[in-house]
């Protein structure tokens, strides 16, 4: 009797020792953590530099757009196609908040909003947004 209880003692206390099988708590999710991706064109590409493409017009066969961005300053040329003359804008540019966008400061008559990508200007309609459809291609300028 004796070994009786001496055997189930040895197995109460090894199933104490090795029965406890709770994990240890992990601490409480907190909120995800945000990461902010601080590159944008205007501090991450080459953009400085000559840029150029032909641009549909409402009438004719269209223009061509020369464009030169260099440190906050730009100058743009614009000839129509079939017609003579060339029409130049000198001034400064600004980005936008997110730094993907030039505007061209003092240019009032024709649009002045360019997305900038990897290697090309793409001009943007009078309020700013992308201009969309089948001829949305046509409004890319590629640097040089």
């Amino acid at each position: 009797m004796k070994k009786l209880f001496i055997i189930a003692a040895a197995i109460g206390v090894l199933y104490s020792c090795g029965g406890n099988t709770q994990k240890p708590q992990e601490p409480a999710p907190s909120e995800p953590a945000q990461v902010v991706d601080e590159h944008n064109a205007k501090n991450s590409l080459d953009y400085k530099g000559a840029y150029s493409g032909k641009v549909p017009t409402a009438s004719g066969e269209g223009m061509i757009v020369n464009i030169e961005l260099g440190d906050s300053t730009f100058v743009r040329k614009i000839e129509y196609v079939g017609k003579k003359g060339t029409f130049e804008d000198k001034g400064q540019y600004t980005w936008n908040s997110e730094g993907n966008t030039v505007t061209l400061e003092g240019v009032k008559d024709s649009p002045n909003k360019y997305f900038v990508g990897e290697n090309t200007l793409t001009q943007l309609d009078m309020d700013g947004n992308k201009i969309t459809g089948d001829m949305a291609d046509m409004y890319i300028l590629k640097k040089q």
